[in-house]
């Protein structure tokens, strides 16, 4: 044993890999050659799917769940996963739950509505606790079991609507001797599940676990073998969670879903610009801005605390936006309007728990900065919309016309971006 890697010199990097040996050496010989296929050749379909009764999950999904696509959602532990399937599997399993498309050659028979909960990790009475206290008349059913490939046997032999794996850390096959969890027996078991949902046309969720440093547990191709990832984000002290697609083969990757979290489970949140701002009040340090996540613009409020630091290096701290944006912007409001940040910590913060990765919000981080700074609170009906250069232009984003007709429709009557403010040295005349 070995705790030391001897090519980079890391402890505690070596991770057992237990590969199996293939017995069944079919001769090669006589084979017959695979068929080209032409691009010209090939139909064009849609694919077919079933919706999950919510908006805001269809929405990120892609206006629902392609039949035979293999889904992972991952998420902090706590975050609410397990109760966001709850919900999908009871919504599903309502003979009210119908194909978006008409089914075509589908091998499954089209009035069946069996979903399959396979509990890895929490007893049926756990689960059934939880759903419970969602739907009483919740029609769902569960396997207690580990074995992939009895799961796998399961699901041939039932054909189920839709199938929920919590989570994949916890399945394993014994074909392989490495314990559950390991990376040999996460890819193995992803890679069999993949194969029987495919191969009859089922749609199946996995739940997949963290690092303490919040990327996806387990090997890089899990990523890979899957049609969808989702994460599902939030803080826990706040009743607000971000569902957010990563990468999806039949849908956009830059939507959102909005849900609230409350005693009878997850709740979607059908208009989350109304929802981020009920709570603001009008103060130094706030600034509101649009993001647009896919094709639907969403206000949010940007708050900033601007305070003389005790410590020899001034913090720049974010909280939903990144840290390195961050410093750049507060760098460039030294620089082209001199103000005197070198002795002040720079606190900013997105309310709702969502993330902004879009430039579109830097004038408004600046504005709330400058507010906090000089301590006078913006005007209430004024937004802030556009990208903040290095020489202190605001720079013109994309959609800009969708996101000023959100401002407005709240009420924010003044929308300054680069149409009518080419310099951030506007701001602060904008009070």
């Amino acid at each position: 044993m070995m705790g030391k890697c001897p090519e980079c010199g890391s402890w505690g990097s070596l991770v057992e890999q237990v590969t199996g040996v293939s017995i069944n050496k079919a001769n090669k010989l006589g084979k017959s050659i695979p068929k080209i296929i032409r691009l010209i050749d090939i139909e064009k379909n849609e694919y077919e799917r079933i919706s999950t009764t919510s908006n805001e999950f269809d929405r990120v999904l892609g206006k629902g769940i392609v039949l035979g696509s293999v889904v992972l959602i991952a998420g902090d532990p706590g975050i609410g996963k397990s109760t966001l399937l709850s919900h999908l599997a009871i919504n599903i399993g309502r003979p009210s739950a119908v194909s978006l498309v008409p089914s075509a050659g589908n091998l499954r028979d089209k009035d069946e509505n069996l979903v399959i909960y396979v509990a890895g990790e929490e007893s049926a009475q756990q689960i059934k606790l939880r759903m419970d206290r969602i739907d009483s008349r919740a029609e769902v059913s569960f396997l207690e079991e580990t074995d992939v490939d009895a799961i796998t046997a399961a699901i041939e032999a039932n054909m189920p609507k839709l199938v929920i794996v919590d989570s994949i850390q916890t399945m394993e096959t014994q074909d392989l001797s490495a314990a559950a969890g390991s990376v040999s027996q996460v890819r193995e078991s992803a890679h069999r599940l993949q194969r029987v949902a495919k191969k009859l046309h089922i749609p199946m969720f996995l739940v997949g676990h963290v690092t303490k440093e919040g990327t996806l547990a387990g090997p890089r191709t899990l990523e890979h073998l899957v049609d969808v990832v989702l994460t599902l984000e939030g803080d826990q002290t706040n009743n607000f969670r971000i569902l957010r697609s990563t990468k999806n083969r039949f849908g956009p990757t830059d939507e959102v879903g909005v849900f609230e979290m409350n005693e009878n489970g997850m709740k979607e949140v059908t208009n989350p610009s109304q929802v981020f701002l009920e709570e603001r009040v009008s103060a130094p340090g706030s600034a509101v801005t649009a993001v647009l996540t896919g094709l639907r613009p969403i206000l949010v409020e940007i708050q900033a605390l601007v305070t003389k630091t005790n410590a020899p290096m001034p913090r720049r701290v974010g909280t939903g936006v990144d840290n390195n944006r961050l410093q750049l912007l507060v760098a460039v409001l030294q620089k082209r309007l001199k103000l005197p940040l070198w002795d002040q910590d720079v606190f900013v913060n997105v309310t709702g728990g969502l993330k902004i990765t879009e430039p579109a919000a830097d004038l408004a981080i600046c504005a709330a900065i400058v507010s906090s700074f000089k301590d006078f609170a913006l005007p209430n009906n004024a937004a802030y919309i556009g990208e903040v250069g290095l020489l202190g232009e605001v720079r013109t984003i994309r959609n800009l016309e969708k996101r000023t007709k959100e401002a407005q429709k709240l009420g924010y009557a003044k929308v300054f971006s680069a149409e009518n403010l080419k310099n951030i040295s506007g701001l602060l005349k904008s009070n």
